[in-house]
């Protein structure tokens, strides 16, 4: 009998029940982005902090009263929808406030060290800063396990990018998501054939297979959460892939766009394949910044094209799962119901915003709330950058399967970069079709 490999994780990544949930998190992302947004269309414009500086009076102004008041009226104006939300999602109001606080000064360090002018000369912005300070702070303190109420990294992207909806105009997102399906369908179906393949190879059993498979090829958690509940696997498993994700994705979203820079890519290319290709919304996010505004929206628009298709890919695989035996004998219906179960509802946030400041607002309007719409969008994308670093630890995979689960998900990833990037020139790089504009 062919000997699969077997997980051996911490007993508690099983036995802890989630708490209750009035309302899921995708359409509390798009409630919170969307009352955020219309706050500030109203008037609600708190003064903005600065976090530039590069010598000891700029780093004086940086910590005046004034400034630090600044900073904690941007943080009252977030803290109030978000400690709403995770009441609703079944967090404890005073811990989540409480760590909410601190990891809103993490970020605000994160920002405030990307300020300088050495660090903006060498390339080092907010993101990288984030996720190092998560990174040592989960590693070296128990500050995860203090907070863990607030460590919440895909609720605060999930807001952050219904927000960045307002500076994407959705011509662009209809134009660039067409390709992006297009480059999504072909990634999915190939990337999930190799890495199921590489699974089998290395012994993995079908239902770890099939969810590593999932995540290396649509979106990383979100997808291996769906297809977990599709399947109806073995959450133990579940835990083991999430930290897979997020840690194969710290490095990627460092160390790509430093090579799409050094070979000199177009900002879309190199957009489009960082979109494609990184498994987290979060590290999609986070790398696009790295190397500039316009391959950062590109990025998101390929990365949520891809998003759409989890619905899809969970009807599917149930369908494929019904129609076999699994290792403990289920047997789980189809429902085309799934694909709408399934379907990531914050894009729906995203594209809304994005057609209300492309078509309803005025340009006044558009110019007046520019400042504020980029200073909250930073806030949640430093929030979740930190949050990334506290939630990741590198221990977890230590021995693992002997390490061949974790060996056929880095193999699956490396045809991923492959395969993406010469999707990306094709589609996004004017060879095909002529490459959408994100100025």
């Amino acid at each position: 009998m062919q000997q699969t490999a077997t997980l051996d994780l911490p007993a508690d990544t099983t036995t802890s029940t989630p708490p209750r949930r009035l309302i899921s998190e995708d359409w509390l992302a798009v409630c919170i982005g969307a009352v955020l947004i219309a706050t500030v269309i109203a008037g609600v414009r708190p003064a903005l902090p600065r976090f530039g500086w590069d010598d000891a009076a700029g780093l004086s102004n940086l910590f005046s009263s004034d400034n630090l008041a600044r900073s904690l009226q941007l943080g009252i104006l977030i803290l109030i929808p978000a400690a709403g939300g995770a009441l609703m999602l079944g967090a404890r109001l005073l811990p989540f406030i409480a760590g909410f606080a601190v990891l809103y000064a993490l970020a605000w360090l994160a920002q405030a060290l990307a300020g300088y002018a050495g660090s903006t000369a060498i390339g080092l912005e907010y993101v990288i800063y984030a996720l190092v300070i998560g990174l040592v702070l989960g590693h070296t303190t128990p500050l995860r396990r203090w907070f863990t109420e607030a460590v919440q990294a895909e609720y605060y992207i999930k807001i952050g990018l219904v927000v960045l909806g307002a500076s994407v105009l959705f011509g662009q997102i209809v134009e660039a998501g067409l390709l992006g399906v297009s480059q999504a369908i072909v990634v999915v179906l190939s990337v999930w054939f190799i890495c199921f393949r590489l699974c089998k190879c290395c012994k993995v059993d079908d239902e770890l297979a099939t969810m590593l498979s999932a995540a290396v090829s649509i979106c990383g958690v979100s997808a291996a959460i769906a297809v977990c509940g599709a399947i109806q696997g073995d959450r133990k498993k579940l835990s083991y892939v999430s930290s897979l994700v997020l840690i194969v994705a710290v490095p990627m979203m460092i160390v790509m766009p430093w090579i799409s820079r050094a070979v000199g890519m177009p900002e879309i290319v190199a957009g489009a394949w960082l979109g494609g290709t990184l498994d987290t919304s979060a590290a999609v996010v986070a790398a696009g910044e790295l190397v500039s505004e316009q391959a950062r929206n590109a990025a998101v628009v390929v990365k949520l094209s891809q998003n759409v298709l989890i619905g899809v890919a969970a009807f599917a695989l149930t369908v494929w799962w019904a129609l076999r035996k699994t290792d403990r004998g289920a047997q789980p219906q189809a429902k085309a119901s799934i694909i709408w179960e399934r379907f990531p509802k914050f894009v729906l946030g995203f594209l809304l915003v994005s057609f209300v400041f492309s078509f309803a607002l005025s340009g006044q309007v558009i110019a007046d709330t520019r400042a504020p719409i980029t200073a909250m969008r930073t806030a949640w994308f430093a929030l979740a950058f930190v949050a990334i670093g506290l939630e990741t630890s590198f221990g977890e995979l230590v021995a693992t399967g002997d390490g061949r689960p974790a060996l056929a998900f880095l193999g699956g990833q490396a045809f991923n970069i492959v395969i993406t990037l010469v999707l990306a020139y094709l589609l996004f790089g004017g060879i095909l079709f002529s490459a959408p504009a994100f100025n």
